[in-house]
C-alpha cells in the first residue's frame, strides 16, 4: 500500500483536554494537534495560537467560555504558520500581536504556506471556506514587548531563531508560566521545515534559564512542574540534534538528500517513532537539516508542488 503523503491520512478527531497550568491560566491541548493558550486578565482574555480555522477556533471559544464570559481582547500568535493563525477571525479580538519577522513572514511566504498546508492537513482544514484570508497582525514588535490585562503582566518576546526565524514566547510572570508555541514540543515530533538547526539549543536555553513552573508546550500535554518542564525541553532539544546531527554527517561528505533520509530515520526511529506527526515532519525535517548543512541560512519556501517533489524524491 502506497505511504499517504504528511496527515492525508490522519482522520480522526482528537480529544481535547483543557488544563490549568497556573491562576487564570490553560493550555487547550489535542493529542499531538496544534495547542492554544488561554490568559484571564482582570477584565479580558488573550488567547495563544488561533487554530487552523475558524471552526476550531471556536473549540478554543467554547473551553474559554466554560472558565470565563471576559471578552477576548488580544490574540498573539507565536509565528506565521497557517494552522496556527488562519482561524484568527473567530476570536474578534481587537488586538492581534506578532512579531515584526513573522510579519514579514507572512509578506514573504504566507499564502504558500497556506496552500502547502491545506494538502498537508485536510482534516485540520475542515470548514476551510470560512477563513476570510491571510492573517495580518494590529500590533507588531522587534524584541519584546509588555502587555496588561489589568493588573496581569504578560511578557511577549523573540527568544532566538527555531521553529521558525520569527518565534515569540508568551511568560506570565505572577504564575511562572509560558507558552512556548512550536519551540517546545511533548512526545510530538518538532516540524523543522522552516527551522535554524544552529540555533534552536540556543534558544531552548534561553527558555530552561527562566526555571519555568509551567509550559504550554506547541504541540503534546500541558507540562507542570519543573520536572516536566526540564524533560520536554530536554526531549526537544535530542530530537533536534538527532534529525542534524546525521544530515549533516551526509552533507559533508557530500551525500545525496536521499541518503539524508536514511541517515536520519536510521538515528531517530529508535526514538521518536510513536511520537506525534513523526511521519509528517520527518521529510520536512530531513531537506531542511540538508539544505542548512549545506549552507543554507534561509529556509527555502515551501509550496504544495516543492512539497510534493520532495516526497516524490524520498521515496525513490
Amino acid at each position: 500500500m502506497t505511504k499517504k503523503f504528511a496527515s492525508q491520512g490522519d482522520i480522526g478527531e482528537k480529544k481535547v483536554t483543557f488544563d490549568e497550568i497556573g491562576e487564570g491560566l490553560w493550555a487547550f491541548t489535542a493529542e499531538g494537534d496544534p495547542n492554544s493558550g488561554v490568559i484571564i486578565g482582570d477584565d479580558s482574555v488573550m488567547i495563544v495560537e488561533a487554530q487552523a480555522t475558524p471552526r476550531l477556533a471556536n473549540l478554543v471559544i467554547e473551553k474559554v467560555r466554560e472558565v470565563t464570559d471576559k471578552p477576548i481582547s488580544h490574540l498573539i500568535l507565536t509565528h506565521y504558520h497557517a494552522v496556527r493563525v488562519l482561524g484568527a477571525s473567530a476570536y474578534g479580538a481587537g488586538q492581534i500581536i506578532m512579531s515584526d519577522t513573522a510579519r514579514a513572514m507572512v509578506t514573504e511566504r504566507g499564502q504558500e504556506d497556506w496552500d502547502s498546508e491545506f494538502q498537508r492537513f485536510p482534516r485540520l482544514f475542515e470548514g476551510h471556506e470560512s477563513i476570510p484570508g491571510l492573517t495580518w497582525p494590529t500590533t507588531t514588535f522587534s524584541r519584546s514587548m509588555t502587555v496588561y490585562l489589568g493588573k496581569r503582566r504578560v511578557d511577549i518576546s523573540c527568544p532566538g531563531r527555531a521553529h521558525t526565524a520569527g518565534d515569540a514566547v508568551i511568560h506570565v510572570p505572577d504564575q511562572n508560566v509560558m507558552f512556548t508555541g512550536d519551540i517546545v514540543e511533548d512526545h510530538s515530533a518538532c516540524y523543522c521545515g522552516d527551522g535554524h538547526f544552529g540555533d534552536w539549543g540556543g534558544t531552548l536555553d534561553v527558555i530552561r534559564d527562566y526555571r519555568l513552573d509551567a509550559i504550554a508546550p506547541g504541540r503534546g500535554g500541558a507540562l507542570i512542574g519543573q520536572d516536566a518542564v526540564n524533560r520536554a525541553i530536554a526531549s526537544t532539544r535530542d530530537f533536534i540534534d538527532s534529525t542534524y546531527r546525521p544530515a549533516a554527517r551526509v552533507a559533508a561528505r557530500g551525500g545525496s538528500l536521499n541518503e539524508a533520509w536514511h541517515a536520519v530515520r536510521a538515528e531517530c526511529d529508535p526514538k521518536f517513532s510513536d511520537y506525534a506527526i513523526y511521519e509528517h515532519c520527518l521529510p520536512f525535517n530531513v531537506s531542511r537539516a540538508y539544505d542548512e548543512a549545506r549552507g543554507m541560512d534561509t529556509p527555502r519556501i515551501w509550496t504544495d508542488k516543492r512539497d510534493l517533489e520532495m516526497w516524490e524524491q524520498l521515496q525513490g
